[in-house]
């Protein structure tokens, strides 16, 4: 089914408020896991933005867009410099990112802590701030 960039980006605020929901309640595993998807979505939602109407897309282009590896979809949304150059002037958005990329979809087959759902989701919240000003 495709998404677009405004569906996906709406499917990214709402998995994170989810993820929100979901540590509020004392379920901080699946609040971990949940936020890792709400930070898919906002790259990927960047990634379509890259697509245009009336042309046929590069065929490995957009299988490489089907994967949920964080760093993989940066690069694939052209960021990777553009964060590079952030984080060494914004410390802070380095520590954030270094708590985002740490996410995988493996993560639903572990214990996650309320300190690790509440770091992820600090995390996720100040990489939304970064990606929409992008």
């Amino acid at each position: 089914m495709p998404y677009d960039s405004e569906t996906l980006q709406r499917l990214a605020e709402s998995r994170l408020a989810e993820a929100k929901s979901m540590a509020a309640a004392g379920h901080p595993s699946g609040a971990y896991y949940l936020a890792g998807y709400a930070i898919e979505c906002a790259l990927k939602a960047k990634i379509a933005c890259q697509f245009r109407e009336n042309e046929i897309p590069d065929r490995a282009f957009v299988n490489s867009v089907y994967t949920h590896e964080l760093t993989a979809l940066l690069r694939l949304a052209g960021l990777e410099s553009e964060l590079d150059d952030a984080i060494a002037k914004d410390a802070d958005l380095g520590q954030r990112w270094t708590v985002v990329k740490g996410w995988s979809e493996n993560a639903r087959y572990s214990i996650w802590t309320s300190d690790d759902a509440s770091s992820m989701i600090d995390a996720i919240e100040g990489m939304f701030i970064w990606l929409i000003n992008r």
